[in-house]
């Protein structure tokens, strides 16, 4: 698998799942650029694919607003002079009961998890077109699948994004542009730690790992290769397809 002088837009790579994305791409050769509304983690992230050998950008950057993320486009054009492809990884949730969930946690999760990745295609398709090139590849989750209890927003948003994988993929395969979703399982992030500390959130990990077949939590590392596969060209014919990688959580 080879990513040599490819340039990636990876949201949300300042640590977690899109920082084993972001090493990962620059470990096969690409070029990153490190989106995260977080900088100081974007940085970090920069630094680790750096002293591996390959090179970064960092930018500040809130996917939930559209100037922004046309800000992002326009300094990873300016830096690089081109881009190939795009990760939509950037995601946040809580872990409630619908019934106890007020509508202002509703607007934040779905516009982190469904219009900021509207936002970001919107942004790099033109580019993309143009070239008749471009790979975009889509996080969404096992919750947007199966659905996943205490997640109902964030499960509706990641379901939308598998359909609105498959709509974009259509659309763009006359412009040789490939589109296509990664479903992680429960993978140990920073979010899920802090999403479940103490006693209750104990007992929500072991539930986790007793309902995958594997018996264990992915890492980021599980994940990496799949997305890394997606946006290579080895992947040239496959487009509009949902991947999950969750340990056999989701069979299909």
């Amino acid at each position: 698998m080879n990513l040599k002088d490819k340039v990636a837009i990876i949201t949300g790579s300042g640590g977690g799942i899109g920082r084993g994305i972001a090493l990962k791409f620059g470990s096969l050769g690409a070029r990153v650029v490190v989106a995260d509304l977080k900088l100081e983690g974007g940085k970090e992230t920069v630094s680790l694919v750096e002293k591996a050998g390959g090179k970064g950008l960092a930018l500040g950057t809130d996917i939930t607003d559209r100037a922004q993320v046309q800000e992002m486009v326009k300094a990873t054009l300016d830096a690089f002079g081109q881009f190939d492809i795009l990760v939509n990884n950037a995601g946040w949730d809580i872990i409630e009961p619908f019934v106890k969930n007020n509508p202002e946690l509703w607007d934040k999760v779905i516009a982190i998890n469904l219009k900021g990745p509207i936002y970001c295609t919107r942004a790099v398709l033109d580019h993309f077109i143009s070239r008749e090139y471009g790979k975009i590849v889509n996080i969404s989750s096992d919750a947007g699948r199966v659905g996943s209890s205490g997640e109902a927003v964030y499960s509706a948003c990641k379901g939308g994004m598998i359909a609105f994988t498959k709509t974009i993929a259509r659309e763009m395969a006359r412009y040789r542009i490939n589109v296509n979703c990664v479903c992680p399982g429960p993978t140990e992030t920073p979010l899920l730690a802090e999403l479940t500390k103490g006693e209750t959130g104990a007992k929500i990990i072991d539930a986790m790992k007793k309902a995958v077949p594997f018996r264990r939590l992915a890492k980021p590392e599980d994940i990496c290769g799949a997305v890394a596969f997606l946006a290579s060209d080895e992947a040239a014919f496959i487009t509009g397809q949902t991947l999950s990688v969750s340990g056999g959580l989701t069979m299909s």
